[in-house]
Parts: structure tokens; sequence; C-alpha cells
């Protein structure tokens, strides 16, 4: 039985629907991340969740009591539910340690070591806790924003944004740490997020949500390589998309004969690749000008460095003529690589595709 249950969750303001009937179930324990662009709906369900607003229609059950439906609601301060928001909301009157505190009782056993003990999971020093909110830094509150939420000891986790204000170095440990702390500790949470990155290292399932509605619920890896359409694989990272003839499990397409997840006959289909996929070998003009059948070399006409990857573009040489190879050839291939063996302007390369094509519907 699952510990979260959503069941045709909506939610309208005025002629907008915010929410537009959404199910969702989470298990006890577990790790849900919530992705999609601004203004699709993701903070609004959380708020739902919470119980900071009423749905329209629908259900809200977590761990078999339900909190909302069949017009009774349990209000938000009874759902034992820990909220983190994107500006934190700390209170800036109290010390750091006591807004750490907030939600622990008084007289609870080794108090102040708990806090402090909280307040170094999220990356903050013990000398912190004396000072007040407006003395730290915007990440530096989010962290304590978190640290609180946690010591409530919550059935359920719902983080808007926790880690935007960080810096990149300082929000990849970060996450680690909290979702290890909340793992051990068993609670389930939701993450709703804007970075695909974080979503797909941070959760167990990952919806990406569009227009108040999930476009497609999964395992990380299954939606990273087995987008339903070109937005859900565009949002989840970089893709080539190419046009292709489809035959016993081959795709025809610009850059060769590639193998793919269906064996349905199509004459006229769309793949998608990741770039890492895209295998490239230096090659000879020379080698270009005489292909063997079935290889296909290509040009690199751009490279921006940008630290630790490089971006590039590569312009097809002999494309294999599949249907609408125009596209291909008037549209270079975007592809990153690291600083360390990406090619030169100019330079011939041989390209090999490793694994699969993903198929669109």
């Amino acid at each position: 039985m699952s510990f979260l249950q959503l069941r045709g969750l909506r939610k309208s303001y005025g002629n907008v629907t915010a929410v537009g009937g959404i199910n969702l179930e989470v298990a006890a324990g577990s790790r849900t991340a919530i992705v999609g662009p601004s203004g699709c709906g993701k903070t609004t369900l959380l708020r739902l969740i919470a119980g900071f607003e009423t749905p329209d229609a629908g259900s809200i059950v977590l761990d078999g009591t339900e909190l909302a439906g069949n017009g009774e609601v349990v209000p938000a301060h009874r759902r034992g539910i820990g909220v983190v928001a994107q500006d934190g909301a700390l209170f800036p009157h109290l010390s750091i340690a006591e807004n750490i505190g907030f939600g622990m009782a008084r007289n609870a056993d080794r108090r102040d070591e708990h806090i402090a003990e909280l307040a170094y999971v999220v990356g903050l020093d013990r000398a912190i806790l004396k000072r007040r909110p407006h003395q730290l830094s915007g990440g530096q509150q989010q962290r304590v924003a978190l640290a609180r939420a946690m010591a409530r000891k919550p059935r359920l986790m719902l983080l808007d944004e926790p880690f935007s204000a960080l810096d990149t170095g300082l929000r990849a440990s970060m996450r680690k740490a909290v979702a290890e702390l909340l793992e051990q500790a068993g609670i389930a949470t939701i993450l709703v997020t804007h970075d695909q990155a974080e979503a797909l290292s941070f959760a167990d399932q990952v919806a990406v949500m569009r227009d108040g509605l999930f476009s497609q619920l999964g395992a990380p890896r299954d939606l990273y390589a087995h987008p339903k359409d070109r937005m859900i694989a565009e949002f989840l990272g970089d893709a080539i998309i190419l046009p292709a003839r489809i035959s016993s499990g081959i795709a025809e397409c610009a850059i060769g004969h590639i193998g793919v997840d269906t064996s349905e006959r199509r004459d006229v289909a769309r793949i998608m690749l990741r770039p890492e996929q895209v295998f490239l070998e230096p090659a000879s003009p020379q080698q270009a000008a005489n292909p063997p059948p079935n290889v296909v070399f290509g040009e690199i006409v751009e490279s921006e460095f940008a630290g630790a990857v490089s971006t590039i573009a590569l312009r097809v040489l002999n494309s294999l003529d599949p249907p609408d190879a125009a596209v291909i050839g008037n549209h270079p291939l975007i592809l990153r690589r690291s600083f360390v063996d990406t090619p030169t302007v100019g330079a011939t390369v041989r390209i090999t595709v490793l694994g699969k094509a993903h198929v669109f519907d």
C-alpha cells in the first residue's frame, strides 16, 4: 500500500487551472521529484499536499488517513508534513539555533546537541547558531530552513526548490547529505525543482509536469532513456532528434544505421539519441571523401570552451539520405565533450553511435 496517494486532485484559480487532475502514489521512505516549466502547477501541488490550499476535487490520503476529500480537510498543522519553501521563511527575531529548534520540545533530551548535529548535516558551522537570519547569506538561510523542517521529524517532507540559492559545489554535496538523512530517517520526500539533473539524481521516481498534469511518471533512468515525446526528452537533458526509416529494429538516419528500441516498421519516424551516445573518432578528409558503405563522417564547425565541458557543432558530411535529410544538413548536431578530448574546429571525425536510439510514439 502506498504511503501517500493523490487521486484526481484539481485546483483552479478563476479560469486558470493550476492542477488538472493529478494521480500520484508515493511509497514510504521514497523520494519523488516533480519537474516542469514555470507556471505548470508544481508549487500549487505541494501546497495542496501540505494543506495550505484546499483542492476543488480529488483526495489526498497519507498513511491511511484522508487529509482532503469528500468535503473534509485536515488543517496543515495536524498533517505531520514538513515543508521547506523556496525563500526559507525563517523567523527574523529568533537566533539560528532557535529557528532550527522551533518545533522541538524545550525539555527534549540532548536538544542543543541535536540542533548542532542538524546544523552540521546541512553544512552550517556551530558558530552560526548564535546569529540571526539577517546575518546569513541566502544559501545559509535556506540550509537553516532545511534543518528546521527535519528537526520536527515529519512523516512526509515537501521541498520546493530548496537548493536553488546554493552554489554548484555545495548544492551537490548538500543534496546528497539531505537525501541520505531523509533516507536514514525513513521520511518520504517530494522535491519540486527546475534542475533536471537534480531531479534525476535525487529521486526514486520523477514526474514531468506540464499544464497542470503529469506528462510522464516513472523511474529516472526510464524517463531519461525512453521519454514519451520531444518536450520531455529535451526537458530532461540534451537530446538529438533525427528523422529516420525503421525496419527490423534498425533505423536508417543521417548518421548511419542505428539500433532502436522497437521492432515495428515505420517509413517515417523520429528517433532520439542522447549526446553521450555519439562517439567521435579522428579521421582524415580523404576518408570522408570516399566513405565506406554505412560509415558517416562529420566536420567540427564550432567549438565553445566552458571549463570541464566544451560544446561543439558537428556538420554531417555524407548523410545516408533518410526522410527529411536536409534538416540535418542545415542544422549541425550540438554535442558536449570533455575539454580533454574536444576536437578542434575544422577537424574531420568518424561518427559512431553507442547503444540504441529511442523511437517516439
